[in-house]
């Protein structure tokens, strides 16, 4: 879903009858320029710094309403935290560090495999596919292994 991000007007641009008030404007432009997934602990940090008169719960509201409106997903990997990200496609690949808690966006083409193999197999149209691995990322493994 794309949209125009003026700087203009504070209501500029509504969101699904919603406005696009200047605070999620810019939790919109910072999220899209996330590479991967953010918290709302850390889109707080980033926005906060753009904008002191931005609260905690403003984020938090944002997040909701983005995710009611399918602009952004709610991810919960590990055991406490979610993560949001722009919605981009309906099949996520995650990779989760037990030791860092590093979150990484995987694409392998093995798992879009397995997801067309149901569908042609069961006659069932796949809507959402997710994938959720734990584990440990190279530099936590190197870590380990020189301890």
């Amino acid at each position: 879903m794309s949209l125009r991000m003026s700087r203009n007007r504070k209501q500029d641009n509504p969101i699904r009858g919603r406005p696009l008030t200047n605070q999620r404007r810019l939790l919109l432009e910072l999220m899209r320029d996330v590479e991967g997934h953010v918290d709302a602990k850390e889109l707080y940090r980033r926005a906060s710094a753009r904008d002191e008169s931005i609260s905690p719960a403003t984020v938090y509201r944002a997040l909701s309403l983005f995710k009611e409106l399918g602009l952004v997903d709610e991810v919960r990997l590990g055991r406490i935290r979610c993560y949001y990200e722009i919605r981009r496609s309906p099949e996520h690949q995650h990779l989760v560090c037990r030791g860092c808690g590093k979150v990484m966006e995987s694409r392998n083409p093995h798992f879009q495999k397995l997801v067309q193999a149901i569908r042609q197999e069961h006659g069932f149209r796949v809507t959402r596919a997710e994938l959720y691995l734990e584990g440990y990322c190279p530099e936590c493994e190197a870590n380990e292994k020189t301890h």
